[in-house]
């Protein structure tokens, strides 16, 4: 090989080196078998799936058998120590000294000026032991505010696995795993299971409004843990899916993403995209009886003197196309607001949104909007204008999520 090649293989291999997804979860070896759509996005740095296989027939896996989606990209942080409740009763909007161990509750953190950093879960492992996780990395912020605080703070993002099993044969699959005692976890409840020599957390937790697990399991113990529910699912209807249809099924039940339907506090670029809780539908998060935590005074100030901008709401929106993006008018001509998410429903049978607006509207003024979709006719787009109605979230309510024991379906 002369020089000439030599140089030019090293120059594409350069490049190549920046095109690619570098990270792999401890799952992957399964799911790059599964994957016929080849269809990928980064994930924290990690490859992910958009789809598998066929991105409506996930979601109908979700809604009618049981769907395996690998959440190990999600970030996770190790909190312990005597003073791990009251630090993270200091940094988050909840009330922890109300969290039991072996039970997890849904947060979010501001910074101080009161605007949402991120969202996340928090789970109890025991009374000095606690797993946050998030969707952004906040190690060096949790560092720096642990100071004075006997607690360590450790990110074990890539140590530990993670899966959701997500869907009304779920728990089907997991009793016939062999993981005794599952059917007495109520929504939001923990607890720790043998697996393979070693312990799998199993929570009833997850990102569809429907019935359904989160496991997290050492990294050396992923693909023995993916094999064993694949085994016990299979009777099941049991599929991986990706992130395209668990998207829609998180959209009907009403749940927000970071960085999608609200912009945190350390990626905005402009003053006008900062959100305080209340902006995005987490005020129900603020405890107001516990001591001072990270924003207080700003939110209570942002309160006192009616300084919320914005507001988040959930629109049903007239006929059937998605209104992905769009626009929200007052009387078809003021813009006041944008559609962050959106799709036409198959369990609700309606065509809804999840959309930012500016206050009043979405508030106290809720009549004559107006959203602007450019659908494509005959190879050309066309302006229409359909009418927008405020509804409550979550668009669907399945009885089967909260049931306890749950149905064998």
């Amino acid at each position: 090989m002369n020089r000439h090649v030599k140089i030019n293989s090293a120059r594409i291999a350069a490049q190549s080196h920046f095109r690619t997804l570098r990270l792999g979860t401890p799952f992957q070896p399964r799911i790059d078998a599964l994957a016929k759509t080849q269809d990928w996005y980064n994930w924290a740095g990690y490859r992910a799936p958009h789809s598998l296989w066929d991105e409506e027939l996930e979601y109908f896996a979700i809604r009618s058998q049981a769907a395996l989606f690998d959440i190990s990209p999600m970030t996770k942080y190790r909190i312990e120590g005597p003073d791990a409740e009251a630090f993270l009763d200091r940094v988050t909007l909840r009330d922890v000294t109300k969290l039991r161990p072996g039970r997890i509750h849904y947060t979010a953190w501001c910074d101080d000026e009161g605007f949402v950093l991120d969202d996340g879960t928090l789970f109890r492992l025991s009374p000095t032991r606690f797993r946050l996780c998030s969707q952004e990395r906040h190690l060096p912020w949790l560092l720096d505010s642990a100071i004075g605080f006997d607690v360590t703070v450790k990110e074990e993002t890539e140590a530990v696995a993670g899966l959701a099993l997500q869907g009304p044969t779920s728990f089907a699959a997991l009793r016939d795993a062999g993981f005794a005692g599952v059917e007495k976890l109520r929504v939001f409840d923990l607890a720790d299971f043998a697996h393979d020599g070693s312990t799998v957390t199993i929570s009833r937790t997850g990102f569809t409004g429907d019935l359904g697990y989160e496991l997290f399991v050492p990294a050396d113990k992923a693909l023995s843990l993916w094999d064993r529910l694949m085994t016990s699912g299979e009777l099941h209807g049991i599929r991986a899916i990706g992130y395209t249809a668990l998207n829609r099924a998180r959209l009907e039940a009403g749940l927000i993403v970071a960085n999608a339907d609200f912009t945190t506090a350390e990626h905005a670029i402009r003053a006008d995209r900062l959100r305080m809780p209340d902006e995005i539908g987490l005020g129900f998060m603020i405890d107001l009886e516990k001591g001072h935590f990270n924003g207080r005074r700003a939110i209570l100030a942002a309160r006192a003197k009616c300084k919320l901008r914005h507001v988040l709401v959930g629109l049903e929106i007239e006929g059937n196309i998605p209104a992905e993006h769009a626009i929200v008018y007052h009387k078809k001509s003021g813009e006041v607001g944008l559609v962050s998410a959106a799709m036409w429903s198959p369990m609700a049978k309606r065509n809804i949104a999840i959309a930012s607006l500016a206050r009043p509207y979405g508030d106290t003024v809720v009549e004559d909007l107006w959203v602007e979709i450019y659908a494509m006719r005959e190879l050309q787009y066309q302006k229409l204008m359909k009418r927008a109605k405020v509804v409550a979230r979550p668009f669907i309510k399945l009885e089967r999520r909260t049931t306890t024991p749950p149905a064998d379906f």
